[in-house]
């Protein structure tokens, strides 16, 4: 009773409401920016059940938006960490983590046994993922994406609305679309959107005031401008998910997600003795890591520069952050250039790791 007074004495919730929320099982899908205000407000208002699903360890440049997060929590998973934190904060409650990436083969699974799904992921990938198998699985999505200063908030596959295919029909090419790490993030920007996302629960499971379901919120920070666009329902888009759920697996395989992306570390790629080292960040992107003695190929000349690309070597492929070589390892693997790798570390990474090695690479000597 103390600790939810100030909803129970809300006539519009009452003790009645606080006993839904009680029974409520709410999953989050990471635990960054979106995902840490949430996780936070939600375990504040008493959610019985919380998931929490992050494969990722936190880093010391999440700090700056990532709530739950401390400078002790570098290096640290996300998911396990995120429960230790909210423990604290409410000890009353069941807090699954779960320390995994989200993927076609557990996400049915794991759906199943929870009311409502939200999305905090920054991927498109994953973000198409979440939508059919919430759509298989029938469950409410809560949705929720930032952009340097602009943020978007909506509610699909809630009481047979538009999902999150029939706004994006068609996913963008991988990589195309950066994401904050490439672009930047205003750091509260994460906080206000969540929290519109943390609302948006509670108003689905309390059945107050009117869900973003078939809506989608635009906020803008920098203004202070909302502007709420009309979401039509695709029943098309709907059924090819659902004609396709007993092949769900290839559904998901056929949206080329980076869950069959090869990557590798930095150490492992010094492990092996025949590679060759692929820049595909344009020439002016900073710093260099002439240590690797790579070639410079930038990404949206790849596909014309294949003849630069040594057949008979393992390709170890890196950008800024991980992204665009993703996306380059995919291109490589359609024109059947195989032994390809995704470097997981970004150059400055890179060059951070051979300065504590003290030495400089030779690829020669490898």
């Amino acid at each position: 009773m103390n600790r939810y007074n100030r909803h129970i004495i809300l006539s519009e919730i009452g003790q009645k409401g606080q006993d839904k929320l009680s029974k409520a099982k709410v999953l989050v899908v990471g635990a960054g920016g979106l995902g840490c205000p949430v996780l936070q407000y939600l375990a504040a208002a008493g959610i019985g059940t919380l998931g929490i699903i992050d494969f990722d360890i936190v880093e010391e440049s999440n700090l700056q938006r990532q709530i739950l997060f401390g400078s002790s929590s570098i290096g640290k998973n996300k998911a396990i960490l995120a429960k230790q934190r909210l423990t604290d904060l409410n000890n009353t409650i069941t807090i699954n983590a779960y320390p995994k990436k989200l993927t076609h083969k557990n996400a049915l699974g794991l759906f199943k046994n929870y009311d409502i799904i939200i999305d905090g992921t920054d991927n498109f990938a994953t973000r198409y993922l979440i939508n059919d198998a919430s759509i298989i699985t029938n469950k409410p999505l809560v949705y929720g994406a930032i952009y340097k200063f602009e943020g978007q908030v909506s509610v699909f596959n809630y009481q047979n609305s538009a999902s999150y295919r029939c706004l994006f029909p068609t996913p963008p090419k991988e990589g195309t679309i950066p994401n904050c790490s490439e672009t930047g993030v205003l750091g509260v920007l994460p906080g206000i959107i969540g929290s519109m996302q943390a609302n948006e629960v509670l108003k689905i499971i309390l059945g107050l005031g009117n869900v973003l379901s078939g809506k989608l919120l635009c906020y803008n920070a920098l203004n202070n401008q909302t502007t709420t666009l009309i979401i039509n329902k695709s029943e098309a888009e709907i059924n090819k998910v659902l004609l396709k759920k007993e092949s769900f697996y290839k559904t998901i395989e056929e949206l080329n997600c980076d869950f069959y992306i090869p990557e590798i570390s930095i150490e492992e790629a010094f492990k092996k003795k025949n590679i060759q080292f692929i820049d595909v960040r344009e020439h002016d992107e900073l710093p260099k890591v002439e240590a690797l003695n790579p070639i410079y190929i930038p990404l949206s000349e790849l596909e014309n520069s294949l003849d630069k690309i040594d057949s008979k070597k393992e390709k170890v492929i890196f950008c800024q952050v991980g992204i665009r070589s993703k996306t380059a390892v995919s291109i490589l693997h359609k024109h059947n250039i195989n032994k390809s790798y995704s470097l997981k570390e970004g150059a400055f990474e890179i060059l951070e790791y051979l300065l504590k090695q003290e030495k400089l690479y030779n690829p020669e000597n490898a």
